[in-house]
C-alpha cells in the first residue's frame, strides 16, 4: 500500500484524538472504568497512531473484574412504575440501574495471601440484611423445605443483583483512512489471533465522498465469565462460592492474561511488518503481500538478466543454477 491522500474527516477526526491523548493524564478522562489509556498498550497505541491512515478511538488491554449488576427489581401487581424510573432498571445483562464494579484490574491478580473475598469486593455493602459475604445462596442443604420456601428462593433470584467474575482480553478501536487501510489492519489482527476482529462503515457516510472504516480487533475465545454472587434488597453482597473456586478463577484469568499479552505481541509484529517503509526510494510502506511478490519478480528479473549475460558472452545459454534460483525466488525478510 502506497501513501495516498487523506479523507479530510478522517484527518480532523484523528488530529482531535490525538490531541485529546497529548494531554496530560490527570486531565484525560475516557468511558472505561478505569478513566485512562491502559499501561498495558500505551505503546501499542502509540505506534498505531504515528502511521497514516489509522487512529485510536477506544482500548482496552485486557481486564479482570467483578461486577455487581444494576437494579432490576419491577413492581409486583397494582403497583406502577413511573416511565423514568423504569428507564433506570437494568436490562437483561445487568447493565444500568446503578450496576457497579467492586473490582477491577489491566494486570495479572495476586494468587497468594490476603483475604480474596475482601481483595474483589464482596465483603462491601449496605443493609441490614442476615447473609454475611461467603454465605451461600440457598442456605443449607437441607433437601425438606417445603414447595413454598423453594417458590420464595426463585423469586428472589430473579429479583437479585448478580455478581459477575469476567476476564475479557484486549479490545482496539480504530478508525482508517481507507478499506485498504482497514484490509490491512484486519488482516494483522486476525494472524495475530484476534479471530473476531472486524469492520464497519465500509462505504462512505451521507455527503461524504469516502469511506473510513471502523475496526475492532478483538478475540471472544479467552473471554470467559462465571456467577459468584448476588445482592438482593440492598442487602450485604453474598458470595455464592467458595475462596477455593475464587482462587481458581483467579489463576485461569491469569493464564489467560499470559496468552492475551502474546497476541497483543504477535499483532504488534504484524502490523509493523505489514506497514514498513518501502527502501527504493519510494515514500510511505506497502502491504506485506505486495512487497513479497515485488521482492519475488525483482528476483525473477534479475535472474533473467543474468542469463542473458551468460548466453552473451559464452555464444549458448547457460545451465540453470539452481543455488542461484532459490536465493533470487525467496523472500527472506
Amino acid at each position: 500500500m502506497t501513501t495516498t491522500t487523506l479523507p479530510p474527516s478522517f484527518a480532523r477526526r484523528k488530529a482531535r484524538i490525538l490531541d485529546q491523548l497529548g494531554r496530560p493524564e490527570e486531565e484525560y478522562v475516557d468511558a472505561s472504568p478505569k478513566g485512562t489509556v491502559d499501561a498495558g498498550i500505551r505503546e501499542l497505541i502509540g505506534e498505531v497512531n504515528a502511521l497514516e491512515g489509522f487512529v485510536t478511538t477506544s482500548s482496552c488491554a485486557g481486564r479482570a473484574s467483578v461486577f455487581l449488576e444494576g437494579s432490576k427489581k419491577i413492581a409486583t401487581t397494582g403497583e406502577e412504575v413511573e416511565e423514568d424510573e423504569a428507564r433506570k432498571l437494568a436490562g437483561v445483562g445487568g447493565k444500568g440501574g446503578g450496576g457497579a464494579w467492586l473490582f477491577v484490574s489491566h494486570d495479572p491478580v495476586p494468587e497468594d495471601g490476603g483475604d480474596v473475598m475482601e481483595m474483589l469486593g464482596l465483603k462491601r455493602g449496605s443493609g441490614e440484611g442476615d447473609g454475611e459475604a461467603g454465605e451461600r445462596l440457598g442456605g443449607g442443604d437441607d433437601d425438606d423445605d417445603d414447595d413454598d420456601d423453594d417458590d420464595d428462593a426463585v423469586r428472589d433470584i430473579a429479583a437479585a443483583r448478580l455478581v459477575h467474575f469476567k476476564f475479557e482480553p484486549m479490545i482496539l478501536h480504530v478508525l482508517t483512512a481507507s478499506p485498504e487501510h482497514a484490509q490491512l489492519l484486519l488482516r494483522c489482527g486476525l494472524q495475530a489471533g484476534f479471530r473476531e476482529s472486524g469492520a464497519v462503515s465500509l462505504t462512505p457516510a451521507a455527503g461524504e465522498q469516502h469511506a473510513t472504516p471502523m475496526v475492532a480487533i478483538r478475540s471472544m475465545g479467552l473471554t470467559f465469565e462465571s456467577l459468584i454472587g448476588y445482592q438482593s434488597d440492598g442487602d450485604k453482597i453474598h458470595c455464592t462460592v467458595s475462596s477455593a473456586y475464587l482462587r481458581t478463577l483467579i489463576r485461569i484469568t491469569n493464564d489467560r492474561f499470559i496468552e492475551n499479552t502474546k497476541r497483543i505481541n504477535r499483532f504488534r509484529a504484524a502490523l509493523a511488518e505489514a506497514t514498513k517503509p518501502v527502501n527504493e526510494g519510494e515514500n510511505g510502506w506497502e502491504d506485506a503481500q505486495v512487497r513479497r511478490e515485488r521482492k519475488r519478480a525483482e528476483g525473477l528479473k534479475r535472474k533473467e538478466e543474468l542469463r542473458k549475460q551468460k548466453q552473451d558472452s559464452s555464444g549458448f545459454g547457460a545451465v540453470e543454477d539452481s543455488t542461484l534460483e532459490v536465493a533470487l525466488n525467496t523472500d527472506f525478510t
